[in-house]
């Protein structure tokens, strides 16, 4: 989408500080995928929250964002950081073990294109990794328009409307049902790894409510492990690029 004068809201919001949410969705990445020495692109980097923390496991991390100002930002600390658009990488063919999408493709120009980009630079028997809003999670979290006036929070049943109302309401943020998310794929020779859906961090209850974010998570992440995790905060997407 294209940059307005509020970033925020065509961007959304990336991750300034690593906490307990960040940590557990990097785990389930490791979970499924070897990350040691591997060569590894973080599309939408952003300051490169995740960028830094993949360079735990490698040193051949990249990171490409539209936003010059984040760029900047990250590459003060972060080598391979670069201004790109992931409907365009600046990259050859099949040269990433791993290509890492997180909470990205909702706010792309063009989901499809960036998908199949992500795709021709991922080595045949790499992985390109999701995460993106789940359609069935009860509460739209990118804030809504009400006619020209945009309002930023934590919206109930926004999801649930019809697409055409929801569009109106956020034009800025795509949402994804399964079936919209597995149509991204469709002609390239991928496979599925694991498919699951992740509950929120809770972070910012645990900074004033650490009692309560306790419980929430120990429930939310009890859904997880059942039918209920289809209600999750984003969907998980492991996909292997086959030959």
């Amino acid at each position: 989408m294209a940059l307005t004068a509020d970033k925020t809201i065509t961007l959304g919001h990336p991750s300034y500080r690593w906490r307990f949410g960040q940590e557990r969705r990097l785990a389930l990445v490791s979970r499924y995928v070897d990350l040691k020495d591997k060569r590894i692109l973080d599309i939408g980097c952003g300051i490169g929250a995740y960028t830094a923390q993949f360079a735990r496991f490698s040193s051949q991390v990249y990171g490409i964002d539209v936003d010059w100002e984040r760029v900047r930002r990250g590459a003060a600390d972060l080598p391979h950081l670069m201004l790109a658009q992931g409907e365009a990488l600046p990259f050859p063919n099949a040269v990433f073990d791993l290509v890492f999408l997180h909470e990205v493709i909702e706010h792309v120009s063009d989901d499809r294109r960036t998908i199949s980009e992500a795709f021709r630079v991922t080595k045949v028997g790499g992985y390109l990794v999701i995460y993106c809003p789940n359609r069935l999670y009860p509460f739209e979290t990118h804030g809504i328009y009400l006619g020209k006036s945009y309002h930023f929070g934590v919206f109930p049943l926004v999801n649930y409307l019809p697409d055409l109302l929801r569009r109106r309401l956020v034009p800025h943020a795509r949402a994804y049902r399964t079936g919209d998310l597995m149509r991204l794929f469709a002609g390239l020779r991928a496979s599925t790894v694991v498919h699951s859906y992740v509950y929120p961090g809770f972070d910012g209850i645990q900074a004033r409510r650490p009692g309560i974010a306790k419980w929430l998570r120990r429930g939310c992440y009890f859904l997880e492990a059942t039918p209920l995790r289809m209600f999750g905060l984003s969907h998980f997407l492991v996909m292997r690029r086959e030959a």
